[in-house]
């Protein structure tokens, strides 16, 4: 024992480690209150950690040439001992980390996670976010299958549309004047070195901003501003072990789901593995419906929703402004919120019906966005995506006339 503690002294004279397990987990004081919805930041660190190893072993037997990645993916499968469950671990974990990250985000909304002095942790978590979807992105191309092939094909010629710029920067994102070979190596360069590098730095920095100003509680009370004689909250109890604890159980509960999902339905049910994805690649024969991977259909959903052409500016164009506006409107979100009180627990009628309106329509939007394109289904998009918008562009509104409650001084429970 005693030369595990001078063991500890000497890294503590050389490097902060006593003081950074201290300033960020036990003697970080975090709300007592928190509940299930606070789960999903811990979950979203695991599922970033099994990708990361997963994706390590993927790497080792993976050939990032179009002659043969699609034969290397089959190998995996095929071949390699426990391949077919390190590939599924992957397949299943990108899925995973949408869901995860969805829900984290909604608990924002919630909890008014984003309002002051918070607004630097909700950019920060936008960039992650920003940096997830270009993550999935490259790693969709890599397998070379028909729906990977087409599904990048799909989303590259979306950078055509651009006026002026549009053809070189398509040109400049594929390396080639088709998705071909040089495609497939930049892509998987992005995928495993370059994004994750992002990623990894912005995940540290998002949780170091947390750690700054202290973490929100359902009720929206900030904890630091009543304290005991020692400068503790009263109502603040020690990340640890309370909360590693309680994550702990979250992790465990999570890792059931998941090892279900793996062993039991890892394409579940065509969602996070498309049928045409298990078939190579082929320039000369397009899939029957291209879609992408569901995380990102509502977004294709609004793409598609625009039909019209306006003077110069052709539909696929402002598709893909309205696209990009969709996801960039939500870095404005603490700006756009007007309320008094940050949690619903104390928000009026409006904020409540609003929020269950843009859920349901982001829910709609992301179906639609799988489904082949019908008049009827098109006028459907184009209605939920004036209720998407609508959440945001009319919240420095509703929020300012909408009923609020008072907040009490002290968390509730």
């Amino acid at each position: 024992m005693g030369m595990l503690i001078s063991l500890r002294d000497w890294i503590d004279a050389r490097f902060p480690m006593t003081k950074m397990w201290e300033e960020h987990l036990s003697k970080y004081y975090a709300p007592k209150n928190f509940n299930f919805w606070y789960y999903f930041g811990s979950l979203a660190l695991l599922v970033l950690v099994i990708q990361i190893i997963s994706g390590i072993f993927l790497t080792m037997n993976f050939k990032p040439d179009a002659e043969h990645a699609f034969a290397s993916v089959e190998y995996i499968m095929r071949d390699v001992e426990w391949g077919w469950l390190i590939r599924y671990i992957h397949s299943t974990g990108a899925s995973a980390f949408f869901i995860v990250v969805y829900l984290h985000m909604f608990r924002g909304l919630l909890y008014g996670s984003y309002k002051g002095p918070r607004e630097l942790i909700w950019i920060f978590g936008m960039l992650i976010y920003l940096a997830l979807m270009a993550e999935a992105f490259f790693g969709y191309l890599l397998p070379w299958g028909q729906m990977s092939y087409w599904g990048a094909q799909v989303i590259i010629s979306l950078f055509g549309a651009i006026p002026v710029i549009g053809d070189d920067l398509a040109l400049w994102i594929r390396g080639d004047f088709v998705i071909s070979d040089a495609t497939l190596n930049r892509f998987f360069a992005m995928h495993v070195i370059a994004v994750p590098l992002v990623l990894l730095i912005l995940v540290v920095v998002h949780i170091l901003a947390l750690h700054e100003v202290g973490s929100n509680n359902p009720d929206g009370v900030e904890i630091k501003k009543n304290k005991n004689e020692n400068g503790i909250p009263k109502d603040g109890i020690p990340f640890h072990p309370y909360y590693t604890v309680k994550d702990i159980v979250g992790v465990v509960v999570f890792l059931m789901f998941f090892s279900i999902v793996v062993f039991f339905v890892p394409e579940g049910g065509g969602y996070f593995m498309e049928p045409p994805n298990f078939e190579p690649a082929d320039p000369l024969k397009t899939p029957a419906h291209i879609a992408p991977v569901w995380y990102f259909t509502p977004y294709y959903a609004i793409l598609r929703a625009v039909t019209i052409d306006l003077g110069p500016l052709s539909a696929k164009f402002l598709g893909v402004i309205l696209m990009g506006a969709a996801v960039v409107i939500l870095f404005f979100l603490p700006w756009l919120d007007r309320s008094p009180v940050k949690s619903i627990r104390y928000r009026g009628p409006v904020y409540k019906f609003m929020l269950g309106a843009f859920v349901v329509a982001f829910v709609v939007l992301g179906w639609l966005g799988t489904q082949a394109p019908t008049e009827g289904k098109t006028m459907l998009a184009q209605l939920f995506t004036a209720v998407y918008f609508a959440f945001f562009l009319l919240m420095p509104i509703y929020t300012k006339l909408d009923r609020t409650k008072p907040v009490p001084d002290r968390v509730t429970g």
